[in-house]
């Protein structure tokens, strides 16, 4: 049994939060294991959350950086820790070479960019067996003949309380009895994702006329969507956008009554939240990565081109959003 593990940990705030369910697993099997995680900067106020992670390690990577020579000497420093297995996440070819360089005993993953002598525990992905991302994250906890298939854990975060309290203070926020909307009206992938910031705003309307408070929560790069939003509501919402930490959104978020969510790391974060949550999909698939939550409800349509999985509409009409109007 390994006692002490390196998770190369995936990139996107989505695909850490459905990471989870591996560092559970896990856990599961061993109650005495170090999970040790490698990934960039943003994920570590996720990681924070997820009480299974001992140690929280910071990639100096950027996107896109293959840089040979820097993962060598981070590998070297990293061999003090006697890691027993890796587990590398990503697909990428880059991705797996720390633990190679490291001379990681049991190096597990995907075969994903032809990553044969990098890792010696490969797996060969049968997409029909393991049709969700979450399936096939979960797949590595366990050997390759295992093929464990029994219900999984859904992603769970911890809330800070002292930290709520401290945000909403910092916001001069004065809790009510009022019900709370989150809207999420971003997603970092591109455009595809979005649903028009003028339905958000008509929904909002409706619940703001209805005796519910609105606020808009999102990143720096939302603030533009947000605005839209504002404009169409006379500024009736509370907009959080691009105001405040991750950490400081996943404690705000866990006071919203509802949560309306284009497909993006926030609305896996809400469902992790165990918060009322509908999730708006267009280009993706709520077959691959759908909210992992039984309160969760996913709205979309089924066109024929759905999903496309691209960052822009490739047939310039963007319908799926476009044509999912807020009444359904």
């Amino acid at each position: 049994m390994n006692n002490k593990i390196l998770v190369v940990g995936p990139a996107w705030v989505g695909d850490m939060m459905m990471a989870h369910v591996l560092f559970q697993l896990l856990r599961q099997q061993n109650p005495n294991v170090e999970i040790h995680v490698l990934a960039p900067a943003w994920c570590e106020a996720l990681l924070s959350r997820m009480p299974e992670v001992t140690k929280k390690m910071i990639s100096p990577f950027g996107h896109g950086e293959l840089k040979i020579r820097e993962r060598y000497l981070f590998a070297q420093s990293s061999k003090k820790e006697n890691y027993d297995q890796a587990i590398v996440m990503p697909n990428s070819f880059k991705s797996a070479l720390i633990p190679f360089f490291a001379r990681i005993p049991v190096r597990t993953g995907w075969v994903g960019e032809c990553r044969f002598g990098l890792l010696n525990d490969i797996r060969f992905l049968n997409k029909k067996a393991y049709p969700k991302m979450i399936d096939r994250f979960a797949a590595l906890a366990f050997s390759a003949e295992e093929q464990r298939r029994e219900k999984l854990p859904n992603p769970i975060l911890t809330i800070d309380y002292k930290n709520r309290e401290a945000v909403l203070k910092h916001y001069q926020i004065i809790k009510s009895e009022k019900p709370i909307l989150a809207l999420c009206p971003g997603a970092e992938y591109g455009p595809s994702k979005r649903w028009p910031p003028e339905y958000f705003a008509t929904v909002a309307l409706q619940h703001l006329n209805q005796g519910w408070a609105v606020w808009i929560v999102g990143s720096h790069n939302d603030i533009a969507i947000a605005e839209i939003i504002q404009v169409k509501t006379e500024s009736r919402c509370v907009n959080f956008t691009g105001k405040t930490s991750l950490a400081d959104a996943i404690d705000l978020l866990s006071l919203a009554t509802r949560v309306i969510t284009n497909d993006s790391g926030l609305m896996h974060i809400a469902a992790a939240l165990s918060l009322d949550v509908i999730a708006i999909y267009g280009s993706t698939s709520t077959e691959y990565t759908p909210p992992l939550s039984d309160r969760a409800r996913i709205v979309k349509l089924n066109l024929p081109c759905q999903p496309c999985f691209k960052r822009e509409c490739p047939l310039k009409h963007h319908r799926c959003m476009r044509d999912l109007l807020p009444e359904k």
